[in-house]
């Protein structure tokens, strides 16, 4: 069975302030890079950065732009957590558990790059709901 990967292209305005976010900061796996663009390996999945020349301005909450990652071992997301504090990336959400003692609970951060592209990281206590659970309506924050 082959493993099929995720693949976003985002904007940013400057490929060597990306790198250092998301290489050094991240720990992502650079890849193909010249002046326009930069591949990314973001835990297995592909990122490319693209350059752009329009004035990127940040969203003024969370939704409903962003992308992310679901952990499914509590320690790896916990180890990006002290990883994001030791780098001092920019926390645009603290960390928090949402919906406690139910059967969506989960832990969730989210960060602000740079250029304004906001990343939500999740562990969720009980696996069904990532994709499942869908007797709940609850989704996200109360906007």
């Amino acid at each position: 069975m082959s493993q099929t990967l995720f693949h976003l292209a985002f904007p940013v305005t400057d490929i060597p302030q990306t790198k250092a976010y998301y290489v050094d900061g991240l720990g992502c796996i650079p890849g193909r890079e010249n002046p326009q663009a930069l591949i990314l390996n973001f835990y297995g999945n592909q990122l490319v950065a693209h350059v752009t020349k329009e004035n990127l301005v940040p969203q003024r909450t969370i939704y409903p732009r962003h992308f992310g990652l679901i952990f499914t071992q509590e320690y790896e997301w916990e180890d990006l957590l002290q990883k994001a504090q030791q780098q001092k990336l920019g926390f645009r959400e603290s960390p928090k558990h949402r919906f406690v003692g139910s059967a969506l609970e989960h832990r969730t951060f989210f960060l602000e790059d740079p250029f304004y592209n906001l990343m939500e990281f999740k562990y969720y206590s009980h696996p069904e709901a990532i994709f499942g659970s869908s007797q709940h309506t609850q989704i996200g924050d109360q906007t």
